[in-house]
């Protein structure tokens, strides 16, 4: 039995550093939303899922009219779902509908909760060099105005105009093709740039899938959408944004979460996930951005790590007394006729050669020059009994080969304590900003409410204090030691 509870652990430990938990399974997630605390997304079929904290999802969400692929936009304080009904070669055809709906609320237990009757935007006939489904929407934070992409693999992508207070198309709008050779589009704006996300290979296949995100951009919102090298999107371009992983086959259906500055995060799904029967399933991945096109980033895996502070490069360390290693000086040979000594190794330090000259009780902890000392490396590994938050699990951070634990201390400051025991103040959240650095975040502070991070108020002294994207003190890098 107790072998047995082990490996279960051992298998809940994986899902947790891998996917959402609970019962995550959806095809062709919209983009998440927030409503009232909790997290809503809606797939193909209808109905969607519903999460308390964003990393354990389950079934509940309401989305009514069935059909396949919808996405949703927060609009003042009302939500608009498009979603289309027939199309896509389901039921052997591609004539289809893009329809959209209003609602003032997401959760399908709220007084106010009712969807306004579904109006239609666009559609395609059954012979038509498009195929209306898979609708993707954008409301321009520059102009206010509302865009609605759609189409797939069958003919083109087109975009048209809706109007944001009605959901209805704009008057006389004519459709425009936009690209070819993907599905399942949205629209994103960064940085002065209007990017179209796309959908490439083969969906429906499980893990012989090929699904994966593409993207070009414009500095127009109706295009042309060229990709890093140039290509336009018309003529199949499309720069990668998130491919496979090891054990998830087929990402798609690209959705965005802007949620502060210097933190964005990626959903879609996986066509097969490896780890959960291999069943489609949500996923959720930091957004980072390099050189000017978005990126899809990867959970951070169980390990061993140095913690890095941005501000100069200085390495996160418990605060001990430093235990020098034996060594012999050798600069040069003094009589160059003594034959060359055999090269030999120097082995790193050990826990074992230091630990018995650390406190017993807490240690504070303090930034200084990484030398690849015991007290300088940090096990990073999943609490799956902790849950976690939008995208990922709370872990704990502990000095390896140990379990004296990172913690949050009264007055927003940081020490480690002998044993972790998964009191909330020694549970982290890792989150990649979108430049590639982490953000790391206690989930609680004994006596303070604020969401502070780790940050480095000068060279050597690490703290807790509110999180600033544009200053390096607040971010850190993480090598895998």
């Amino acid at each position: 039995m107790k072998k047995i509870l082990l490996a279960s652990f051992a298998v809940l430990a994986s899902l947790a550093a891998f996917a959402q938990t609970g019962t995550p399974w959806i095809h062709d997630p919209s983009t998440i939303m927030e409503c009232d605390g909790k997290y809503y997304t809606f797939g193909t079929g209808g109905g969607g899922l519903i999460s308390e904290d964003g990393w354990v999802w389950n079934g509940g969400g309401v989305r009514p009219g069935g059909g396949a692929a919808p996405d949703a936009v927060k609009i003042g304080d009302r939500y608009l779902i498009a979603y289309s009904a027939t199309g896509g070669g389901l039921g052997g055809g591609h004539a289809g509908r893009i329809l959209t709906m209003w609602n003032k609320t997401l959760d399908p237990n709220s007084p106010d909760f009712a969807y306004t009757e579904a109006v239609e935007v666009a559609h395609s006939e059954f012979d038509e060099d498009c195929d209306a489904i898979d609708a993707g929407l954008l409301l321009d934070p520059t102009t206010g105005r509302l865009w609605c992409t759609y189409g797939t693999y069958f003919g083109f992508i087109r975009m048209v105009e809706l109007d944001p207070k009605t959901g209805f198309r704009v008057e006389g709008n004519v459709e425009k093709n936009v690209a070819i050779d993907c599905e399942a589009t949205t629209l994103i704006y960064h940085d002065g740039w209007y990017y179209l996300l796309g959908t490439h290979g083969t969906c429906c296949d499980g893990t012989n899938s090929t699904y994966n995100i593409v993207a070009g951009r414009s500095r127009n919102v109706t295009g042309p959408f060229l990709d890093n090298v140039g290509r336009d999107m018309l003529e199949g371009g499309g720069k990668m944004v998130k491919a496979a992983e090891e054990r998830g086959m087929g990402a798609g259906h690209f959705g965005l979460i802007d949620q502060e500055e210097g933190i964005q995060k990626m959903s879609f799904h996986w066509e097969a996930n490896m780890d959960m029967s291999g069943r489609s399933t949500l996923a959720i991945r930091p957004l980072i951005w390099r050189n000017g096109w978005p990126e899809g980033g990867e959970l951070l895996a169980d390990g061993t790590y140095e913690i890095i502070s941005e501000r100069r490069g200085y390495a996160l360390e418990l605060a001990v007394d430093f235990v020098r290693m034996p060594f012999t000086m050798r600069f040069f040979r003094r009589d160059q006729n003594e034959p060359e000594p055999p090269i030999t190794p120097v082995a790193n330090q050990k826990l074992e050669d230091v630990i018995d000259t650390w406190p017993s009780g807490n240690i504070d902890v303090r930034v200084c020059d990484y030398m690849a000392r015991p007290n300088q490396k940090w096990t990073i590994e999943a609490v799956p009994e902790a849950g976690g938050y939008l995208g990922g699990p709370y872990v704990k951070i502990v000095i390896a080969g140990t379990n004296r634990a990172l913690s949050a201390v009264e007055g927003a400051e940081i020490t480690t304590v002998p044993e972790f025991t998964g009191a909330d103040n020694q549970l982290w959240r890792i989150e990649q900003c979108i430049d590639g650095t982490y953000r790391i975040m206690p989930k609680a502070i004994p006596g303070c409410s604020e969401p502070y991070c780790l940050v480095s108020i000068a060279d050597s002294t690490p703290t807790l204090a509110k999180f600033n994207f544009k200053d390096d003190n607040c971010k850190w890098q993480l090598k895998a030691r």
